[in-house]
């Protein structure tokens, strides 16, 4: 008998249910499924009650078909973002570099090593726990820890065919607005772009043709509403942008490209 029969579902999805958990059923069935025994499963719910994200409890997330190691405190990666991670893929080419800025678990760059052979990888974050993550999701990846592109050996400068960059993009006034399991269980600085939205965004976009090669795309996550503001950073670090934009996930990808020497 499975830990989920012998502790009743429908008491776990009522506490699920009342905790706010919008797809209670389908929650309780994957705790279940995790649970070795009713005790682990009875803790495990009742961190999802106190609203730690159910990713973080179960060790993993869905993306892009795919299991992504989450350790607790890692951001979580966002089904939205799986737009980013196949507009990537679309523009690398086999035996690509490609550098992911921001990686957090490394989810991106483990579709992209996924679909594409042979790919160079490399990936960096500022948080060591998401550095262990992407180590473990990014197989094969030099990963690094440090800010945006300071850790990187110059043996990149004009090499990367490809910069996929998932920065924090919820202006700093809009972070209390968030639900408590974003806001309270991951890192700040995984959430919080600035007074606008589009500080690092905009770092990034500064420096990246220092590290393009010539007709190298640089691609950033954004919102519909902050797209001009992501525009506008890529066209002074010398892109040439263009939106593109999911209707079905909500999802905005401004892609810039170097232009050719």
């Amino acid at each position: 008998m499975s830990a989920f029969s012998s502790l009743c579902p429908q008491t776990l999805v009522a506490r699920l249910r009342a905790a706010g958990c919008v797809f209670a059923e389908d929650e309780a069935r994957l705790l279940a499924s995790a649970a070795t025994n009713p005790d682990e499963l009875a803790d495990m719910v009742d961190r999802r009650v106190a609203g730690l994200p159910l990713e973080q409890i179960l060790g993993w997330a869905e993306f892009c078909g795919r299991r992504i190691a989450v350790d607790p405190g890692v951001f979580v990666p966002r089904r939205r973002t799986e737009f980013l991670a196949r507009q990537a893929t679309a523009v690398a080419r086999h035996r690509a570099v490609v550098l992911d800025l921001c990686c957090g678990s490394g989810a991106v760059g483990a579709v992209l090593t996924a679909a594409r052979a042979e790919v160079e990888l490399h990936a960096v974050d500022v948080d060591p726990a998401a550095v262990r993550c992407a180590r473990r999701n990014a197989v094969g990846a030099r990963v690094y820890q440090g800010d945006l592109y300071d850790p990187l050996p110059r043996s990149l400068h004009r090499r990367v065919d490809v910069l996929v960059a998932n920065a924090p993009y919820v202006p700093t006034g809009s972070i209390g607005l968030l639900p408590p399991e974003a806001r309270v269980h991951e890192p700040r600085v995984a959430l919080d772009g600035g007074a606008d939205g589009v500080v690092i965004q905009r770092r990034v976009a500064a420096d990246a043709a220092r590290w393009l090669a010539p007709g190298g795309h640089l691609l950033i996550e954004t919102s519909e509403r902050q797209a001009p503001l992501t525009v506008d950073a890529f066209v002074r670090g010398g892109l040439t942008p263009r939106v593109v934009h999911s209707e079905e996930s909500g999802a905005t990808v401004v892609i810039g490209t170097r232009r050719p020497d």
